[in-house]
């Protein structure tokens, strides 16, 4: 493996640190099966949400609700441990050898294939909603709910593809429990590594890199088209006519949602992208390494939010739901 890293590199281990790096994660625990348990109630629940833009919001809950349910309660879990015996888990697989079984066989390509989804589906959002604004002619007939599904379907398989590809082609490559991201991550098995090993880690910045810059292109030219079609709404407005071409207002709308939506993920992958050049390149980074990740994780609970801020039947929905929630729970 890489340099030894001891539970405390990373400056957490005051016993006052310890607590509030557990009640940080009990929280954000909390907030993701709550979000992406509301999404999922309203848009699944809601006949107005069956449409392909729903189904894509439905795939993206999906993978973060996953984060939620198996990625940050071995964290949390990992962490209760290190409070009462000052010791990290040892749970390192090594492709390179026989090693019993772990909980970072699963919960490290878990977290990696469902942050791989998660890009992917905002990026189908944006093509979707790209669609509607620059040919909303034709989205009805380009954008149906079987090419839809089938495109989920293919970004699921190749994310996690993508994502236990390390394992299957590298055995230099190793899952272990880092003590300073406080979770999964893949390693080095070696300071010394092949060129192969090398090519297989960058492949997830990389992907990253791909999609978010081609999201951020497709938001452009859907800004840009947005906007010269409000400018002519209103000049005909000032005329005293009316447009009938363009996009439609629930369109633009969607769309700036989707644009909000990317903004976040875009900040929420980077410094991970980063983390991973830096540390191919022989950098530890082990406080970044925390910071990097954790703003990774907490992207899983960013959708409901802003969906609850950008999308007012989604707001009146939700309320509808925790409102005969809290109705039918009471005495």
């Amino acid at each position: 493996m890489l340099e030894e890293r001891t539970p405390c590199s990373m400056c957490c281990c005051t016993p006052l640190n310890k607590i509030l790096m557990v009640v940080f994660m009990i929280l954000l625990l909390f907030a993701i099966l709550f979000g992406n348990s509301l999404t999922l109630a309203v848009v699944l629940g809601t006949k107005h949400f069956h449409t392909p833009q729903g189904y894509l919001k439905a795939s993206l809950a999906v993978a973060d609700l996953s984060v939620g349910v198996f990625v940050v309660p071995l964290s949390v879990y990992a962490e209760i441990s290190l409070m009462l015996t000052d010791t990290a888990p040892g749970w390192t697989v090594r492709n390179s050898q026989h090693t019993p079984f772990h909980p970072c066989t699963v919960i490290g390509p878990v977290f990696a294939g469902c942050t791989l989804v998660s890009i992917t589906t905002v990026f189908l959002l944006t093509i979707e909603r790209s669609i509607a604004v620059l040919k909303p002619l034709h989205k009805d007939a380009v954008i149906t709910r079987r090419r839809t599904s089938m495109l989920i379907v293919c970004s699921w398989t190749g994310s996690f593809f993508l994502a236990l590809s390390p394992l299957i082609f590298s055995k230099q490559i190793a899952l272990e429990y880092n003590a300073c991201s406080r979770m999964c991550n893949y390693a080095l098995g070696a300071k010394e590594f092949p060129r192969q090993a090398w090519h297989i880690l960058l492949l997830f910045p990389v992907f990253d890199f791909t999609l978010l810059v081609g999201t951020v292109v497709i938001n452009i030219v859907s800004f840009t088209t947005i906007r010269h079609h409000s400018k002519k709404r209103r000049r005909l407005a000032q005329a005293g006519c009316q447009s009938t071409s363009g996009p439609s207002f629930s369109d633009i709308k969607a769309a700036k949602t989707i644009g909000a939506l990317t903004l976040v993920f875009t900040a929420s992958f980077t410094p991970v992208a980063v983390f991973v050049v830096g540390n191919v390149s022989g950098n530890e980074w082990c406080s970044f390494s925390f910071v990097a990740f954790w703003i990774l994780a907490a992207s899983s609970c960013w959708n409901v939010i802003i969906y609850s801020v950008r999308d007012q039947k989604f707001r009146l929905r939700a309320r509808q739901l925790l409102v005969f929630s809290k109705i039918k729970n009471s005495p």
